[in-house]
């Protein structure tokens, strides 16, 4: 290796970890309390205002996550009752997001929304190659449209499962997937066009509707039908109980699959996720496989396996205890708490939002253009040192330039804490004003290397 050679972040991990397995045992307690040490320097997760992830459960749910902790969920024919509670769920997240009362309601808990847009895609590309392959077509070539605002599962399940990429890039000022140029990107070759609800860049939905009419008004002039996926990771628990008039879920009838993060406004430790479809013959009998290693037999259609039943358990609790009444309240008290920080840090003139549609509890905010001596990194830097972990980024192509601040406002975060919150961020504005700042944007990596032509 040359002596120039910088270390990749993996050699410099494993350089300063202990090279043999430990030869001796030790003390519980001493075990413990190196492992406790070693994490005491890590972000508060109750701070850390950058992550969507739950942090707060109630004291009973957390004895129901204990009691599930050794229970394998992928063994039925141990733990019945277990199982039932994934297809109770599964049936009230259908009835939850206007699945038709007529079908047959279909899903799966996964290892959080990653695993549940993986398996919708494969339901659309099996779907989609199966229909070519029945009229004589060649489905060597599938692709997908998103936009260029999708969270990273969808670039890697693009590159894993060998789909073509057709990513819509945003535009400043516009940072939602909308029908402007799916002329451009869309054809008999695209398994379907993947829209959000609650993006992580800043919060926003993309345009349901415009996206559904322009599909139905393709398929009038070319024959070609293509299915919507609902990527709900983060509006699949907000929407449904703050907006309940808006068509955003099984409504409209081109969507035939939605994912939602049960460990984030599902209110779940991590980790949880959810697909559902909107009925059972969308997701492809190919998909399914049985086993009986663990007792009778029992169908298995995740690309996991063997976890813990606790989070799925969590979820049962939160839907018993909670209900519509009580989600309702407690997205409503987030958003009310997003909004009074919005407002004020906007009222200070050094800040404008980004979101201008409030849907899900998510500030996000770039600087107004008056300032000039520090940046959206700077302001992150600087509040970290009150403990707060608040998100510092640049937007994805074609509006790299603009840079963002993001705040998520969880249930734990109380007008108190919010109140805190604003006046730490101010008074780190007031800091940066004074004496400049210097943090730069870290370089990303497109994982797909994509051509700017239907990329």
């Amino acid at each position: 290796m040359s002596e120039n050679h910088q270390k990749t972040p993996y050699e410099q991990f494993n350089a300063e970890v202990p090279e043999n397995f430990p030869s001796e045992s030790m003390s519980a307690r001493a075990a413990a309390a190196l492992v406790r040490s070693e994490c005491w320097t890590d972000a508060n997760p109750m701070l850390n205002l950058s992550s969507f992830v739950t942090t707060f459960m109630e004291p009973e749910a957390l004895e129901i996550f204990k009691d599930g902790s050794f229970r394998n969920f992928a063994d039925p024919d141990m733990y019945p009752h277990t199982k039932d509670t994934e297809n109770k769920c599964v049936r009230w997240l259908h009835d939850l997001w206007n699945g038709p009362k007529d079908a047959e309601p279909y899903g799966s808990a996964t290892i959080g929304s990653s695993e549940a847009c993986m398996l919708a895609g494969l339901a659309h590309k099996w779907n989609w190659r199966e229909a070519r392959e029945k009229a004589g077509l060649d489905a060597s070539k599938p692709n997908m449209v998103t936009g260029g605002n999708v969270q990273i599962v969808w670039k890697k399940f693009l590159k894993y499962f060998d789909v073509e990429p057709r990513i819509v890039p945003l535009k400043p000022g516009n940072y939602i997937l909308t029908a402007e140029h799916l002329d451009e990107y869309v054809d008999e070759n695209t398994i379907c066009v993947v829209a959000i609800a609650g993006q992580t860049f800043t919060g926003e939905d993309d345009a349901f509707q415009e996206i559904h009419d322009w599909l139905d008004a393709y398929e009038e002039k070319t024959g070609i039908s293509i299915p919507m996926h609902i990527d709900g990771a983060s509006g699949g628990f907000v929407n449904p109980f703050l907006y309940p008039e808006y068509k955003w879920d099984f409504r409209l009838p081109r969507v035939q699959s939605i994912n939602a993060s049960g460990h984030k406004f599902g209110l779940v430790p991590p980790g949880l996720g959810w697909v559902v479809f909107k009925d059972r013959k969308v997701f492809n009998e190919d998909l399914v496989f049985y086993v009986n290693y663990l007792g009778g037999e029992a169908a298995t259609a995740t690309l996991n396996f063997s976890k813990s039943s606790a989070t799925v358990l969590a979820q049962y609790y939160n839907i018993l205890r909670l209900g519509r009444e009580g989600y309702t309240r407690i997205m409503k008290q987030t958003v009310e708490n997003a909004e009074y920080l919005r407002e004020r840090l906007v009222k200070t003139g050094k800040f404008k939002i980004m979101n201008e549609t409030q849907r899900i509890p998510v500030v996000a905010l770039t600087l107004d253009e008056s300032i000039t001596k520090y940046n959206e990194f700077d302001i992150s830097n600087k509040v970290r040192e009150r403990g707060w972990i608040l998100s510092a980024y640049s937007m994805p192509p074609n509006a790299q330039e603009v840079n963002s601040l993001r705040i998520v406002v969880r249930p734990h975060l109380n007008r108190d804490a919010a109140e805190i919150l604003a006046s730490d961020i101010e008074r780190a504005c007031e800091f940066l004003e004074i004496h400049g700042g210097n943090a730069t944007p870290p370089e990303l990596h497109d994982p797909l290397k994509t051509s700017p032509a239907k990329c």
